[in-house]
């Protein structure tokens, strides 16, 4: 079992300022923090893709793709259990809210969404696209909260999750893979879709749910979208990441764009000294405010969160903190935990946690703690055999 206790201590980190000697003086200014966990996830070749926390920061699950859902302590880093059941790819986790607080669900390309309690690990619900189908994400909304929509290839499909029948499909929408669905935060009828066709729609779904009456409008960014997400005091504005690592920035209820970075891992290489920026993770943005960063990666493993000015002339700054030493392949996702809403003191000093195809989570210090200043690394990370390196497309799954 993997377990906080089973660990050994590999070496110390120090959580400090750090100042590299480079010509480029914007360097200066970064912070590099200390590593505080590691933990292998896996035994084979299997990575991670992705991790989300519970809403009272109690849990964090980890998708594999092993076709599994690890949970961990997003404190201690300790392993509480996994869920399994999927035959393919698991695209998207995401935990249920205050209303039913034990509820992990997931979505596959085996063409189903999950229901799973966190505390027996099983399965308690499913519901399936159809044969041949598959799921590549996934979000509740609606009035009543129970409104399930879900980007099944070039489809929307809509069902009332308290009873599990379908209420709608939208498929004149989009012509190609619908990578993301997010339902807007409190503005719970408005849907926000995005496909690999370039377009990301916008949708009213109060009422009877069709193609023609209930799209608002469609913004076109022009090649394959990877992620968005939605941020700003009135979550009036979208970030987007493409699949050829270009970003923008939106007014979705305006339809406008407000910045556009077609060049954006060149800018963000030529912030800092270090090696080039190979791709981007995600977008991170302030809590109910109007800051953005994007995170971007080397293939060796090392992130920077760049701050992102789309106002008044569009930059990408020199990162206020990078992440260095914990991972030797590509990131493939990052759970931020400092100034998150739902912290606790507990938290405190914990940065966040990274996870990548190497099979890793990295827990990573905001603070100078010498208690906790360590980098700990599991006993089964320290026994695994070696392996042959396969790179895998990071792009897919979406």
């Amino acid at each position: 079992m993997e377990d906080a206790m089973d660990m050994e201590v590999e070496v110390e980190v120090e959580a400090e300022e750090h100042s590299p000697s480079s010509s480029n003086p914007s360097d200066s200014s970064f912070r590099r923090f200390g590593l505080k966990n590691s933990i292998q996830t896996n035994f084979g070749n299997d990575y991670v893709f992705e991790i989300t926390p519970k809403f009272d920061w109690s849990m964090m699950g980890v998708s594999l793709s092993s076709n599994a859902v690890k949970l961990y302590s997003p404190t201690t880093g300790q392993y509480c259990g996994e869920c399994r059941g999927h035959s393919d790819t698991v695209n998207g986790i995401s935990f249920s809210g205050p209303s039913s607080p034990h509820v992990l669900h997931s979505c596959s390309s085996d063409g189903t969404i999950r229901a799973w309690d966190t505390r027996s690990f099983k399965e308690v619900s499913c519901i399936s696209a159809g044969p041949s189908q598959e799921i590549f994400s996934f979000s509740f909304g609606g009035s009543s909260d129970s409104l399930l929509s879900a980007g099944c290839k070039s489809q929307i499909l809509f069902w009332d999750w308290r009873n599990k029948k379908q209420v709608a499909c939208l498929e004149d929408s989009h012509v190609d893979d619908v990578t993301q669905v997010h339902f807007v935060p409190h503005h719970q009828n408005k849907l926000i879709s995005a496909s690999v066709d370039g377009l990301i729609c916008i949708f009213d779904t109060a009422g009877d749910i069709n193609d023609d009456e209930h799209m608002e409008s469609v913004i076109n960014v022009g090649t394959s979208i990877g992620k968005v997400g939605i941020f700003g005091q009135t979550f009036e504005k979208l970030w987007c990441l493409t699949h050829i690592e270009t970003l923008s920035v939106w007014d979705w209820k305006e339809g406008t764009n407000e910045a556009n970075f077609e060049d954006a891992r060149k800018l963000a290489s030529d912030s800092w000294s270090l090696d080039h920026v190979d791709y981007f993770v995600d977008c991170h943005s302030a809590e109910e405010g109007e800051g953005l960063w994007v995170i971007g990666g080397t293939n060796a493993g090392t992130l920077g969160y760049f701050p992102v000015k789309y106002k008044g002339g569009a930059a990408i700054g020199s990162p206020e903190a990078v992440l260095g030493g914990g991972h030797s392949d590509v990131v493939r996702s990052v759970l931020p935990m400092s100034g998150m809403a739902g912290t606790t003191s507990k938290t405190r000093g914990i940065f966040g946690w990274t996870g990548g195809e190497d099979g890793r989570l990295c827990c990573w210090l905001s603070d100078d703690s010498s208690a906790t200043s360590r980098s700990w690394m599991s006993s089964n990370l320290v026994l695994k055999s070696s392996r042959s390196h396969h790179k895998k497309n990071r792009h897919q799954p979406y």
